[in-house]
């Protein structure tokens, strides 16, 4: 099933502020609400409007879903045909916004969406790393340690929280309260985390005292990464399984690293090709010339023509960046740049004054406008 761009289901631009994508929001989930709309299918774009809301709202999110779009959250399993994991979302600001302070996470009749994380396992929070890299690291690759502090499963209870676990006596299990509240709208049934168990609808006759009964700790760690040759300023790479560890057993969350990439003082990139500018005398442009230039990978003669001009393109072909996906290698371009010397010998001088009275400027270019000029 084709899932449907979350700016459309909101309504909004690609460039959509952060405010324009609230207010987007609030309009649409007072309409859809499932207690509050007719129509009948409400409790979809519901579902919809939510999970659209959840990403966009998102700096982190909103930046993998407008690169990799769905794809980004394919693997966090929300249920049914949904991608993106959205159960841990507190729309509980915003929804008592547009119904009073008194609307809870909860729909009567309507679970799972906005309400309590219960004692479900839970994929671990994804972790964004932003990695400066010189030209050359991201041009040929590289190997990187990084080190990062995150939630990991505690060794000292393998992450159970403690031992003697007995169920919730408060939420029986569940992991959550549920109560009426009357608003303008009529009474909705509300649900909110259990504070006893924190959701997990257990407790322990033995707390974990490293952890504190959460089963994860805060922990400092060093990882070992390989950069692939070819990646540029924005793109991402995923680490998957590295990131912050699940709850009540879920999968731990992703590691994307994000590239900054360094200029060059010689070399200027576009995706995958290179650009050089090339200083070349009067004379080399005049009569043509095999001349040395620099790659990326060494010298190689490129034999420049006569008659060349500034702002000249000679190609060198495959001697680019190769793609960070597909391998294949771009080409570099040689721009070339006629340089005029500021400071002539007398020597130097009496030359090009004989060349003035050749007849240099009698080519083409100079006659229209010279006819101007009568």
């Amino acid at each position: 099933m084709n899932k449907k761009d979350y700016y459309e289901v909101l309504g909004v631009s690609k460039d959509a502020s952060e405010a324009e994508i609230k207010s987007a929001f609030r309009k649409l989930a007072k309409k859809y609400h499932p207690d509050v709309s007719k129509e009948p299918d409400a409790e979809e774009k519901f579902k919809e409007i939510q999970e659209a809301y959840a990403v966009l709202s998102d700096a982190d999110k909103r930046r993998q879903y407008d690169q990799f779009g769905h794809a980004a959250f394919s693997g966090n399993g929300a249920g049914g045909a949904s991608g993106y994991d959205f159960s841990d979302f507190d729309f509980s600001d915003i929804f008592g916004d547009i119904f009073g302070s008194s609307f809870g996470g909860g729909f009567s009749g309507f679970s799972g969406f906005g309400g309590s994380r219960g004692n479900r396992a839970r994929k671990g929070q994804d972790t964004v790393v932003r990695i400066k890299l010189s030209f050359d690291e991201a041009v040929f690759g590289c190997r990187k340690t990084i080190n990062l502090t995150l939630n990991e499963k505690c060794s000292a209870c393998d992450g159970e929280g403690g031992s003697g676990v007995t169920t919730c006596d408060k939420c029986h299990g569940s992991g959550t309260m549920t109560a009426n509240q009357s608003t303008l709208f009529g009474t909705f049934m509300t649900r909110t985390t259990c504070d006893k168990c924190q959701g997990s609808g257990k407790t322990y006759k033995n707390v974990c005292s490293r952890c504190k009964g959460t089963g994860r700790v805060r922990e400092n760690k060093d990882i070992e990464v390989n950069i692939p040759a070819g990646v540029d300023t924005g793109n991402q790479l995923r680490i998957s399984g590295k990131g912050e560890a699940g709850v009540n057993g879920g999968p731990n969350g992703d590691i994307y690293l994000e590239f900054t990439v360094a200029s060059h003082p010689l070399f200027e990139r576009d995706g995958s090709d290179v650009y050089l500018d090339l200083p070349i005398t009067i004379t080399e442009a005049a009569l043509g010339v095999k001349k040395d230039v620099p790659t990326l990978d060494g010298a190689v003669k490129l034999n420049i023509p006569a008659g060349s001009q500034s702002g000249d393109k000679l190609r060198i072909k495959g001697k680019g960046i190769a793609d960070v996906n597909s391998g294949r290698k771009g080409d570099i371009y040689v721009v070339l740049n006629v340089v005029v010397p500021r400071k002539l010998s007398r020597e130097q001088k009496k030359l090009f004054e004989k060349l003035v009275d050749s007849g240099l400027d009698e080519a083409p270019e100079f006659e229209k406008i010279k006819k101007y000029m009568k």
